[in-house]
């Protein structure tokens, strides 16, 4: 389990969030790299998660938090905000993306393909 970690994490190109950010907890729709994220600051801490709800496709960003959940707005599916894993009888998950804040700003971990890492 380490080793899949520190493989992520050599593949993970950081992006950093070149946008105004509330001070008080939101779910907002960004885009990172042409891709559509689902940023949310819940009890002062930013998490990322794919956008789309693999249940009905609703949109996540429309959600909210409950219990250290995303909510879909459409069917009122949950998704825990670190792991992505689904509530109870859900059988399904989001895909979730590493947040980093650095003292230049707020950054998202996205994944890189060797090609191009190495030949860009």
């Amino acid at each position: 389990m380490y080793l899949d970690k520190v493989i992520l994490l050599l593949i993970m190109k950081w992006v950093k969030i070149a946008i105004e950010l509330p001070q008080e907890d939101f779910v907002k729709l960004i885009k990172l790299e042409g891709k559509k994220i689902c940023l949310v600051k819940h009890q002062q801490k930013f998490y990322a998660m794919q956008n789309t709800c693999p249940h009905a496709g609703g949109i996540l960003s429309g959600g909210w938090c409950k219990s250290r959940n995303i909510v879909c707005p459409i069917h009122r599916y949950e998704y825990n905000l670190e792991t992505g894993k689904g509530a109870e009888g859900q059988r399904d998950y989001i895909d979730v993306y590493p947040v980093e804040e650095k003292a230049d700003g707020i950054y998202v971990g996205l994944k890189e393909s060797l090609w191009e890492r190495f030949f860009s």
